[in-house]
Order: structure tokens, then sequence, then C-alpha cells
């Protein structure tokens, strides 16, 4: 994720914040203890230095890479790799290595990323978006270890990491090994050796998330966590997760609904819940519903250091406590992000607001963004509660991650384990542009003018009945032509009715159950 983020992030540091300083230091701090059991790792950790292996740089930070590789050289048996995408070249050399010294391997990947870069043809190329062809460009700059622009055969099956995979017979799947396109996405990121040890990470095993950009000295990486956690009674659990996708080829809401476990390990509480749960799941008893109960239980402080935040119910269920939060800058001003409610706004998308909006009536000033080197991003997915609490994991805090997405919730009650996340919070922070900026304030100034607010029922949802093209509309899935059906299909008196809409049908059924009366 390169050329497309480092415009978004630039743009909004000189629209919004009149410039953005690298948040970066040569500075190595003392480092924290670590709790046996539960080792946590920081790419942007100022406690540590390490020279990074494919562009030959001495930098701040941990080397998640090398956790990884050290944590697959343990392996004596087995090691099962669940993770978004794959492009780390050395990563999949050590499992090679363990492959050929009679390891069992499997890997799993989401099917956007399950396809060797290098086969890709020129005019191939031409026809991906662009964020995805600055990704493959990444990805052959890479390959491309002599720098002359061409791929040779050594190149590729040494340096395409699905490549070497492939080149040791190591089995690997995607999301469509259940027979369909795929499923929303398997987001997931962990790996588990022998049974006993488990690596849980909110990076995807590629140059961006862990190490930085090739083509930028000064990219540390998109800020990024990751927990090896030793105990058989976790790595089941994730096992088990992973044997779903497996073995039983079912993905997304295939799954059956798993409600959170707790675990011991060592002196730390450990709950853990995978997603997605369907929409006959309760929103409570859904990972989203775990994440607020327990910033719910919250009686001082809550940080938070998020990719995007986009659910509604949770940013409601947590209005009133004492919470600074930092979000990616890509995602921190758009019209559904709940950084907006915090500060007390709302923007809409050309008009049209989302529903059932809330606005916090006290705002607070304390929500802001982070400033990272240029072409990195915030990419965790973390909150820290009281000095105690950790949650954290792959799972992004929207509707997206509970509802569709293959994802992991981990919760960690350990005051040792929570430090670690304190102080990448506050590093982060230190330096965050706060409040709202001119450029979102002018913003929200001329929308109110513009901008007809929404009329919704009292309890506010959209009343197929009455509502107007423009509040159909709103409703996501509803385009101006389905809007004018729907108006001419009134009176409407159950979803049965509205399924005779043509163009309805049983995915807008699902998406819209919770949000329509009539």
């Amino acid at each position: 994720m390169v050329r497309l983020h480092h415009f978004i992030q630039f743009s909004l540091c000189a629209l919004l914040f009149a410039g953005c300083r690298a948040a970066s230091s040569s500075v190595i701090v003392r480092p924290l203890p670590q709790d046996p059991n539960i080792q946590v790792f920081a790419n942007q950790a100022p406690t540590s230095e390490y020279t990074e292996p494919y562009r030959k740089m001495t930098r701040a930070g941990d080397n998640l890479e090398q956790v990884i590789i050290d944590t697959i050289a343990s392996a004596q048996s087995s090691i099962d790799v669940a993770v978004q995408e794959f492009r780390l070249p050395n990563v999949a050399k050590a499992l090679r290595d363990r492959s050929e010294a009679g390891v069992t391997i499997r890997v799993i990947v989401e099917n956007q990323y399950a396809r060797p870069y290098s086969s890709y043809s020129a005019a191939e190329v031409e026809k991906l978006p662009e964020r995805e062809r600055s990704r493959y460009q990444e990805s052959k700059t890479l390959i491309d270890q002599d720098n002359d622009g061409q791929l040779s055969q050594a190149e590729i099956q040494e340096y395409d990491a699905l490549v070497v995979l492939d080149g040791a017979k190591i089995p690997r799947i995607d999301d469509r090994a259940d027979g369909s396109q795929g499923s929303n996405l398997m987001h997931h990121k962990f790996m588990v050796v022998d049974g006993k040890t488990t690596i849980v990470t909110s990076a995807n095993f590629t140059m961006s998330d862990v190490h930085g950009d090739l083509a930028r000295p000064s990219s540390r990486g998109n800020a990024n966590n990751l927990l090896k956690i030793e105990s058989s009674e976790v790595a089941q659990a994730f096992t088990e997760e992973f044997e779903l996708m497996w073995r039983d080829r079912k993905f997304g809401v295939k799954k059956p609904f798993r409600p959170a476990r707790q675990f011991k390990v060592g002196v730390s509480t450990v709950e853990i819940q995978f997603s997605p749960n369907s929409r006959t799941i309760p929103w409570e008893q859904t990972p989203n519903g775990l994440i607020a109960k327990t910033l719910q239980r919250s009686t001082q402080a809550i940080d938070l250091a998020l990719f995007v935040f986009s659910d509604q119910d949770l940013v409601n269920s947590i209005e009133g406590k004492s919470i600074r939060a930092l979000i990616e800058p890509s995602f921190m001003y758009r019209p559904y992000s709940e950084g907006l409610d915090m500060l007390g706004i709302a923007l809409s998308n050309q008009c049209k607001w989302e529903l059932n909006n809330r606005p916090w009536q006290t705002p607070i000033n304390t929500v802001g963004v982070p400033q990272l080197p240029l072409g990195d991003m915030l990419h965790h997915k973390f909150g820290v509660m009281d000095g105690h609490t950790v949650i954290t994991g792959s799972h992004n805090w929207t509707l997206a991650a509970n509802r569709g997405n293959d994802e992991t919730v981990i919760i960690i009650r350990n005051p040792t384990v929570a430090a670690h996340f304190q102080r990448e919070f506050d590093q982060l922070y230190s330096n965050a542009v706060l409040g709202i900026p001119p450029a979102i304030q002018r913003k929200v100034d001329a929308q109110q003018k513009q901008c007809p607010p929404p009329s919704q029922s009292s309890n506010g949802l959209v009343n197929l009945n009455t509502a107007t093209q423009a509040e159909l509309e709103a409703l996501p899935g509803i385009g101006s032509g389905l809007a004018k059906r729907i108006i001419q299909a009134r009176p409407i008196h159950s979803l049965e009715d509205f399924d005779r809409v043509p163009g309805v049908g049983q995915k807008l059924l699902e998406q819209l159950r919770d949000r329509i009366i009539w």
C-alpha cells in the first residue's frame, strides 16, 4: 500500500495541518519488562533498533519479521499461517527450510492476494486499480534484486514469497476454497507453531506493514504491533479457527457462532473472539459488543489507536468515558468516522447523511491523528484501559469486520503487557494533531448550510413508506433508481413486500434489516 496512501496522507497533512513532520527518533529508550508468556513487539517502538534486511538500513523499532522467522525456526512438528497478504520472502524461505526438515506447514491467504505478482502480465498490471498497481510495483521492486527492471527466474524463485512457498510444495488455500468468490475479507494475521506458540499481529506479511516502503528511506512501516503467546490453550483456540477454514472450508458468515472464550496464561487473563457473526447474532454477543463491554468497565482512562473506527453502536457505548483516541488520517475525516462523533461534528457524503449518526453532545478534544513518516499509516487496532487491559488483534472497529470478515479480537488483562501498548500510544500521541482542523470545520459549516438534515423516525430508523427519495438513497445499497421503485411500491407492510421491489434481493434485505421500518 504505497502511492495512493502516500498521496492521501500527504494531502491531508498539507490541507488540514499545514504540513506533517516525521515522528521518528534515533534515541533508543530503556526497554520495558516482558511477560514471559505474552511478549509484545512494535515496529516503531523506540526501545530497540535493527538493520532492516531488504533496504540494508538501520532504524529504530522491533523487527517483526525476525520475531516471526525465529518462531518458525523453533518449529518441530507443525506451522499454520493465516494472513491476508503474504509478500515477505525471508518469511517464505524460513517456512521452506522447516518444510524441508519435515515440519507440516499450511497457509491461508485472502483471495485478492493469492496470486504471485511475478505472474502478472503487463496488460494485467495496466488494468489494476491504482492502489493495487502500487502494491504490484512495490513487490516487483522487492523481487528485482539487481534493479535492472526485469524479473529473472532466479529472482522470482527466491524473492516472490508465494512462488517460494509453491516451490517448496507448501499447501495453501484462500477464501474461495468454499466454492464461492471469496468472503468479505480473510483478514486474519496469525500463526500457530507446534500447538503451543501463537503469533497474533495487526501486520500483514508485507514490506509496507513491517519494515517500510522500499522507495522511501524515511518510511518505517505502517505502525503495527505483534504478540507472541506461549499457551497450548490459546494455540488450540486459534487452531480450531484455522481448521474451520482449512478442513471445513468455511469462511466469513458460513462459520458457526463462536462466543468469546477466556484463558489463563500465567498471570494474564486472555479473552478471544473470532469474527464474523451474522446479523442473526445480537450485536452485544459479537466481537464489537465484546469490545464495548470491555471499554465500559474502564474506571479511569481509555486510549485508542485505530486504523478505522466506524461502528456507531460501539462509539455510542463509550460516550462519557475519559478517552484519548488516534485514528489513521486517511480514515479520520470520512463521513462514517466515529472520530467525528467524538469531536461532536458530522460530515455528509454529498448531502447523504450517515444513518443513525449521533455526534456527542459533550465533545472531546483529545481525538486526532498521529504524525508519522511520510508514507506510513496508523495500522494498529488497539485500545488500552486503566493501565492493565489491552484490546488488540486484526479486527478493525467496523461493521465489516464484525459482520463479514475473518478476524481476531484478543483482550489481555496484564499490566506488564498493557505498559507496552501504553508506551506505543504515548509515543504516537506526543506530537499528534488533535481536535477539529480548520479545513474540516469550514466543511462542516458549509454543509450545515447546504445540506438539509435527515428527517428520520424518532428511533433513528428510516420508514420506507414516508422517507423522501434523498433519505432512501442515503441507505447503503440504494441508488436513485431503486429509491424511485420503493416509492412506487408503497404501501410496504413487511420485509416480504420490500423484497418484491425489483432490485432488492436477500443481500440488501440483510444489510438493511436493522435500519428500516414500514
